[in-house]
C-alpha cells in the first residue's frame, strides 16, 4: 500500500542576517516546480515547430500565514523586516529559505518576501501572504538526503 501524507508538520525555515527561525504561524505552502520558457528554432526548412528549453519559470510563490504581529519575533515583522531591508539598502543580501515537507523532502532557495495583508471576513482568520521574489534557483532534495542543508554562506544543510 502506498503511503500518504498531508502537508501538516510542513515547516518553512529562514536565514537572515545574523537571525534565523522556523515560522510557527505557517497555513499554506504553493506549488514548486515550474516548466522552463520555450525558444523557438524553428527554421524555414522545418516541417515543424522545433523549440529548445529557456530560463524555468517558477511562478509567484507564495506563502499564506496566520496574522500576529505582537512582539519583534512575530513571523509578520519577521517578514516585514526582510521586505523593508530590501527596499533601503543596495547592498543587501536575500533570505535564505528552507521548505521541509513531513517526509523530509526539501526545498531550498534565495528570495526576498513581500508581504501584504489578506482580506478578513466575518469568523474567518486574519491572515498575512508572503509573496517570494526568488534569488536563486530551487535546490529540492529527496528524503534520503535530508541533512544537506544549513544556513551557511556558501552550503545549505539541516
Amino acid at each position: 500500500m502506498n503511503k500518504a501524507y498531508t502537508a501538516n508538520k510542513t515547516e518553512l525555515s529562514y536565514s537572515f542576517s545574523t537571525e534565523s527561525g522556523i515560522f510557527e504561524t505557517l497555513m499554506e505552502v504553493p506549488e514548486f516546480g515550474g516548466a522552463p520558457e520555450k525558444i523557438d528554432v524553428t527554421t524555414l526548412s522545418s516541417t515543424s515547430k522545433q523549440y529548445i528549453p529557456g530560463i524555468k519559470d517558477y511562478g509567484d510563490l507564495v506563502f499564506k500565514f496566520l496574522y500576529e504581529n505582537e512582539d519583534e519575533d512575530s513571523n509578520y515583522r519577521v517578514l516585514k523586516n526582510m521586505e523593508d531591508e530590501a527596499a533601503e539598502d543596495s547592498d543587501f543580501k536575500p533570505a535564505k529559505f528552507l521548505l521541509v515537507y513531513p517526509d523530509k523532502s526539501a526545498h531550498a532557495f534565495d528570495a526576498i518576501p513581500s508581504i501584504k495583508i489578506d482580506s478578513g471576513a466575518i469568523n474567518g482568520a486574519l491572515t498575512f501572504s508572503a509573496t517570494m521574489m526568488l534569488q536563486s534557483d530551487i535546490e529540492s532534495t529527496d528524503p534520503e538526503e535530508f541533512g544537506r542543508y544549513t544556513f551557511k554562506e556558501e552550503e545549505t544543510e539541516v
